[in-house]
């Protein structure tokens, strides 16, 4: 267990849930690594939201430490880290979707991703499935 795990602000699970992704560059994090495939630390800081480099670093080590993603060896390039969703990280797409469905409604010059929402809305069981099988194919 990590630190966050072991002292958190309470026992509930919003506020469990918070203490690991409750920060907005860790959200995007995720969203990067599961939406747009993005494994390495150049390809973080190339997002458009700007992480600074110390901030992108602390996700990455924070999110690796709860098990949310692998920090692993580039199997192409050995001297390259690359970075891969766990299962525990594919379980926030219907959260990150519900996000997206959000913003579209309510904050009219966010990037809806009208596509991505509608597929998952029309069906949630295949979208996931499709996601995992892609992340579980491009691991191997």
């Amino acid at each position: 267990m990590t630190k966050l795990n072991q002292i958190g602000r309470s026992s509930c699970p919003v506020s469990c849930a918070l203490d690991i992704i409750g920060d907005k560059w860790t959200l995007l994090v995720v969203r990067d690594l599961i939406f747009f495939r993005k494994r390495y630390f150049g390809d973080f800081q190339n997002s458009p939201e700007k992480i600074a480099t110390n901030i992108l670093s602390d996700r990455l080590k924070r999110l690796e430490e709860c098990h949310m993603i692998l920090r692993r060896q580039d199997p192409a390039n050995a001297r390259k880290v690359i970075y891969m969703p766990t299962e525990k990280c594919l379980d926030l797409v219907p959260l990150i979707i519900e996000l997206v469905s959000w913003g579209a409604k309510y904050v009219p010059e966010s990037d809806a991703h009208e596509d991505l929402v509608q597929r998952f809305q029309q069906n949630r069981a295949e979208f996931m499935a499709e996601i995992h099988q892609s992340l579980r194919e491009e691991m191997e």
